[in-house]
């Protein structure tokens, strides 16, 4: 039966897949001016992807605030310093409002690091955690939903960079990049209708693996 199906990958599996990258424009926004004007430029997009970042902190009990939000578009990923420019309110205004679509992962984390700065309500987002599992997609990290889906693996490698530096490397911009589009990109190709479980390479049956 269809219902007995679900799909997952393998770390294994994972590894060995082609890596993902953003050939899109990539905006630093670091000052609050920037921010109103880049803010109004995002609203015209009909679906924004979401993800924050922050400085890893390695002393047991010391949290950072949050460093950076990325907000997506198709062609644009900007990357709003919070750590220059804090929850400012053009991005207090957007993180509310409900006719602006916004899809990220894992928000409940995000918003409780966010609140650690300012206070907000958080409308019109979607939580792809919760949105695969339509899709029979088990697993709940980005990289391996975005590898089930479109097949290519997204490099972890500057997730424990330094968020908070005076100037953001290529590397950590192509990186906060990629996520937020990702985030994006698979809701837009799930609700098109066009990804297919049942013709996926990472397609397991429960009545016929249980070891998955």
């Amino acid at each position: 039966m269809q219902e007995d199906y679900f799909l997952t990958i393998s770390k294994q599996e994972l590894s060995l897949l082609p890596p993902a990258k953003f050939d899109g424009r990539i905006e630093v926004v670091d000052s609050e001016d920037r921010a109103v004007e880049t803010i109004a430029e995002i609203r015209k997009a009909p679906l924004v992807g979401f993800d924050t970042e922050t400085r890893p902190s390695f002393k047991k009990g010391m949290l950072n605030e949050v460093a950076l939000m990325q907000l997506s578009t198709e062609d644009t990923c900007y990357l709003f310093r919070l750590n220059k420019i804090g929850l400012c309110k053009s991005l207090l205004d957007f993180i509310e409002d409900e006719n602006c679509v916004k899809v990220g992962l894992s928000l409940h984390d995000d918003f409780h690091n966010l609140h650690r700065i300012a206070d907000f309500e958080p409308k019109g987002f979607i939580d792809l955690q919760h949105y695969v599992k339509q899709f029979k997609i088990l697993d709940n990290s980005l990289s391996r939903i975005n590898a089930i889906v479109f097949g290519k693996r997204i490099s972890k490698g500057q997730r424990l960079s330094n968020w908070e530096a005076s100037e953001l490397s290529e590397a950590q911009k192509g990186y906060a990049s990629l996520d937020a589009v990702a985030c994006m990109s698979i809701y837009r190709e799930l609700q098109s209708g066009r990804f297919d479980p049942l013709s996926s390479p990472f397609l397991h049956y429960a009545d016929r693996d249980n070891s998955v």
